[in-house]
């Protein structure tokens, strides 16, 4: 134990001692935590559109009125055709408002009004229909009034853990977690890859320190800066994106020890592997970063992903944390909600620190 605790605060004292090294242990993760969190939005809101009405009468003027009151739409004036407008990109959506607009609808008949949308970005363009739909089914409504006919079935909607729908408390438990996957790991990767460039690592392998001590000292060190960072990232997280407990915290502050000795041990598995910082950066931040930005639901749901490449979520640490932090943080489910996510970031762990322990065992026996 002397000797783990010897390891980890030379690793300590190697970090503190470097101010740059500081800063991008303590300063960086800050820093693109909020430029992930405040960057990101998948709120679709201010969408410019252009009305064409050929009936210009009081009745088509309240409906584009409607339209502009609405969150997402914003009329924007043009006197280009509705071709042109989008081709230009003067407005994402164009609606067409036919003549006779109002004279149909008093009669009673069924009046149509088109809508052209822009649907090069396909997820906005079906975002844009729902609420085309929405808006005119409630301009309809409203207009009817009491002699409108009363559907037979009436949904009534309410969000539940997150009422406002509010898109920073889906996306900041996300870029938390996914902060906390980059930077430790990246930390162990240049520190053990710089042992093995600069050839200091066979002073280990004649020391008297066995591997498996070498190994918990240095992830014992980058752990516990880890967890400063954790500390930080966390009194940014809460303020800036209106976090706070919801429910029972256990699972997230057991969850959150595994997740943060998970990523100390691939960082270290990454570094024992590859002796070259240049290269171990990039293996960190091309395996670790970009899967869990892509595929660890951070985004969009794990259940989204193609069937062929959705397995490889299940070994990627932080769709567990992103779990364990969205229902510490937002719906509050405790342990029967996510009792199996410390146990994956526990066994990840483990897997990491065995491979890295045998890699080192070999290379002790091969120097």
């Amino acid at each position: 134990m002397k000797r783990i605790i010897a390891q980890a605060r030379k690793e300590l004292t190697q970090t503190f001692r470097d101010r740059l090294t500081v800063a991008l242990a303590l300063v960086l993760p800050l820093i693109l935590l909020a430029l992930l969190g405040t960057a990101l939005s998948l709120s679709v809101k201010g969408i410019p559109v252009v009305v064409q009405d050929y009936d210009r009468t009081p009745l088509s003027r309240q409906y584009a009125e409607a339209l502009n009151a609405s969150l997402t739409f914003h009329v924007v004036p043009s006197q280009l055709p509705a071709e042109a407008a989008l081709a230009s990109e003067q407005a994402r959506a164009v609606i067409v408002i036919p003549q006779h607009f109002e004279r149909d609808y008093l009669r009673g008949q069924t009046v149509e009004v088109q809508w052209l949308m822009d649907a090069v970005d396909a997820n906005t363009a079906n975002t844009m229909r729902g609420q085309a739909v929405s808006i005119t089914n409630a301009f309809a409504a409203q207009r009817s009034g009491a002699s409108a006919v009363k559907p037979a079935i009436k949904a009534e909607t309410r969000m539940w853990y997150n009422p406002g729908g509010s898109a920073r408390k889906f996306i900041g438990p996300g870029a938390f977690a996914v902060v906390l996957a980059l930077f430790p790991p990246l930390l162990a990767a240049l520190a053990m890859s710089r042992e093995g460039e600069q050839k200091t690592i066979l002073q280990v392998y004649v020391s008297s320190i066995s591997a498996h001590e070498f190994l918990l000292g240095k992830i014992a060190g980058f752990f516990i800066i880890a967890v400063a960072e954790w500390a930080l990232a966390l009194l940014v997280a809460f303020p800036l994106f209106d976090l706070k407990i919801a429910g029972d915290p256990t699972p997230l502050l057991v969850g959150t020890v595994l997740y943060l000795f998970c990523n100390a041990c691939f960082g270290v598995m990454v570094g024992v592997s590859i002796p070259n910082q240049a290269a171990a950066i990039q293996a960190v931040a091309g395996v670790q970063f970009l899967l869990s930005f892509l595929l660890s639901g951070f985004i969009f749901p794990v259940s989204n992903i193609p069937a062929g490449i959705r397995w490889i979520s299940a070994i990627v640490p932080a769709r567990y944390f992103i779990e364990l932090v969205r229902d510490g943080f937002v719906r509050g489910g405790g342990w029967p909600a996510v009792w199996y996510a410390p146990l994956m970031l526990a066994l990840l762990g483990a897997l990491y620190f065995l491979k890295a322990w045998k890699k080192m065992r070999l290379m002790q026996v091969d120097a």
